[in-house]
């Protein structure tokens, strides 16, 4: 299968792409239903072209087609089938290419599951996700092209990087990525809305499944991306406020903001406004994170090119993108001020503030990240900005938002209830401060540990006394939908977090040793006992195989296998040995022969005991759970009806309002 076929299939993608974009649009304005009608085909066509430009890149590499540059750059003949399959998106072209079919799926999806909804707005929806593809498909056309030949062929290719060799490279960026491109679905409502006039919260009630749904992916992917990293580098982190997992951090946070927002304008008609910019900066900063990791404008571990051209091609997007959505908003925006009034002492306040929280926090990772840039503009020399400042700063926005959590669902809309909110803070106070003092006991007092099981405490008793409310007040049916089952989890997923993170960073403990073959460490309550080191071999590596025996009061716990590989190009990784429990993790990482050479003697060794480091992917799992269960709301399904349709009647952009 000839790699040209591919590249004719991306243009040809680009040419239904521009259809999709600019057909739809012409017809919403004009009140032409044929060129509205254009809108699922090209869309479907665009799709098909975009698979199958996909699938050849596949096929090139399962294949060892080393006539193929970026085949030859990412793939050898030792790489593993999986891995082979893993390496088409395991660098820039690929990972692009992985983008647009993801964006196509998104797109597909949508025009399915939109026949309900008002033929303008929809056709408006997908003409803008044309618009974005059509971007993406020029970016990978004119500057990326995946399908570039090598002639002459070489014998062999330089293979993937070590590093992805793992099988959380075929989990992780898919999965990151259709979270990630998803909040373009919710962008395209927000726009297609300011196009039309569609200000209404009955939009807002179209976008809300997709923006759980899209967020719930991201989450997914974080927590995948923090899982590897923490397994495969070998320095037992979890996070590192590394470049990329801010990218991918910024748009999370404010999409937990948009969540929240798109709550309070379909129930109430409020920040309409605020939830259309929340739209616009959501998939914006997506955008942003794509021109920080693909022009290698600033250093990162996940990089992947770094080309002037490729640079000012997504800066020039980007323009476009942020500055016209920004300017639509300006020019529509004070149209759509209004929704119900609400007291200082309501739900929509506690989400209000929660919004502010989190979109500051986003724009504190946001200046944190770009600072190297504005330095260097500054001609203020190369300055790195690190955990200690995002450590200090994150935690201290979030407070609020942990601190009102509790109170949030029992709130009414417009008017809360006084001495009810004084009843859950009595309750919720004592299980914190119960739970805190006898916390202090079993973590030597440990400041950060006893913070830990309070807010796991305060935040899961909120969730518990809400769950034990609905059961009692409300009829059989009724009690849980998904919209507030969905946010049940979500919030007992940020408690198992906190906990998780405070309690790691508290009693985690970290020891760099020399050992010989027979020699012992303990490290709280476990001995690690060095038996030695033998080679091995893998599919494509060869390795240095440490064996550690872990005990615990003479009673076998683990026996762990740490390993120090070599692959063909010379390229060194290091693989960790993990035994997991549900409380602690054990850790071991392999070092250096202490003389070179002699494999039989002394290693440095990295021990770890991490106590309640699942806990952090867990509770990040109870939050993808929770995104997914509320986006499954039957009260979120499509019922088209005479007022909506009416609200929506075909005719010239110009003669309305």
């Amino acid at each position: 299968m000839t790699p040209e076929l591919g590249q004719l299939a991306l243009i040809l993608a680009l040419l239904l792409a521009l259809a999709q974009g600019v057909l739809p649009l012409i017809g919403a304005w004009r009140g032409n239903r044929a060129l509205m009608a254009v809108a699922r085909p090209a869309a479907a066509g665009q799709a098909v072209f975009v698979a199958f430009a996909f699938g050849i890149l596949v096929w090139a590499f399962l294949h060892f087609d080393f006539s193929v540059q970026y085949v030859a750059d990412n793939s050898n003949l030792e790489l593993p089938w999986y891995y082979r399959i893993a390496a088409v998106w395991g660098a820039h072209e690929g990972s692009l290419l992985l983008w647009i079919f993801i964006l196509n799926v998104w797109t597909v999806a949508l025009a399915a599951f939109s026949y309900k909804l008002p033929e303008v707005f929809a056709s408006r929806v997908l003409a803008v996700m044309g618009l974005i593809a059509v971007g993406f498909l020029a970016f990978i056309v004119f500057t990326s092209d995946p399908f570039g030949r090598l002639l002459p062929m070489p014998g062999d290719g330089a293979d993937l990087n070590p590093v992805l060799q793992d099988p959380g490279m075929a989990f992780h960026p898919p999965v990151l990525y259709t979270g990630y491109v998803g909040f373009s679905v919710a962008f395209a409502f927000a726009i297609a809305g300011l196009l039309g006039g569609e200000l209404e919260q009955a939009w807002v009630r179209w976008a809300r499944p997709w923006t759980n749904v899209a967020w719930a992916f991201l989450t997914l992917g974080i927590v995948a991306g923090s899982w590897w990293a923490y397994a495969e580098l070998g320095w037992g982190g979890w996070w590192f406020w590394d470049p990329v997992e801010n990218a991918s951090f910024m748009p999370w946070l404010v999409g937990a903001a948009l969540i929240h927002a798109q709550a309070v304008t379909e129930k109430r008609g409020s920040l309409r406004a605020w939830t259309i910019l929340l739209s616009i900066f959501a998939f914006s900063l997506s955008l942003l994170g794509t021109f920080l990791v693909r022009s290698g404008v600033l250093t990162s571990v996940h990089a992947f090119a770094s080309d002037p051209r490729r640079g000012v091609f997504i800066l020039a997007f980007l323009t476009i993108v942020v500055g016209g959505s920004l300017l639509l908003y300006a020019l529509r925006a004070p149209k759509v001020a209004g929704g119900k009034a609400f007291q200082l002492l309501s739900r929509e306040t506690v989400l209000l503030i929660g919004n502010l929280m989190f979109a500051v926090a986003a724009a504190m990772v946001l200046l944190g990240t770009l600072f190297p840039l504005i330095g260097d503009a500054l001609n203020l020399g190369r300055i790195s900005v690190g955990p200690p400042y995002f450590g200090f700063l994150f935690p201290l926005l979030m407070l609020p938002v942990v601190v009102l959590m509790p109170f949030g669902p029992f709130l009414r809309w417009g008017k809360g209830e006084s001495p009810l909110l004084k009843q859950i803070l009595l309750r919720v106070g004592i299980a914190a401060a119960a739970c805190a003092i006898v916390a202090a006991f079993f973590v030597d007092g440990k400041l950060k540990a006893i913070v830990g099981v309070a807010a796991l405490a305060w935040l899961g008793v909120g969730v518990l006394l809400y769950a034990y409310k609905r059961w009692r007040d409300v009829p059989r049916g009724r009690r849980y939908p998904g919209e507030m089952a969905g946010m049940l989890l979500a919030h007992l997923g940020v408690g198992v977090f906190v906990a998780g993170v405070l309690l790691t960073e508290s009693l985690s403990v970290t020891r760099d040793v020399r050992m010989a073959p027979g020699e012992t460490q303990h490290i709280s309550g476990y001995d690690f006992r060095f038996d030695g080191v033998h080679r091995t071999t893998g599919p494509n590596w060869k390795a240095d195989q440490g064996v550690i025996t872990v005990t615990r009061d003479d009673k076998q716990i683990a026996v762990m296998h740490p390993q120090k590989r070599t692959y063909p190009r010379g390229q060194v990784q290091t693989e960790s040995a993990v035994d997991a429990g549900v409380f602690r993790d054990l850790y071991v990482a392999l070092g250096e022969p202490m003389d070179a050479g002699n494999i039989e003697g002394a290693w440095a060794l990295r021990l770890y005991y991490k106590p309640f480091v699942r806990w952090i992917w867990g509770g990040g799992l109870l939050m993808m759970l929770g995104g997914f269960v509320c986006a499954a709301d039957k009260r979120f399904r499509l019922k088209r009806t005479a007022d909506a349709t009416a609200s929506l009647d075909l005719q010239p952009q110009e003669t309305r309002a």
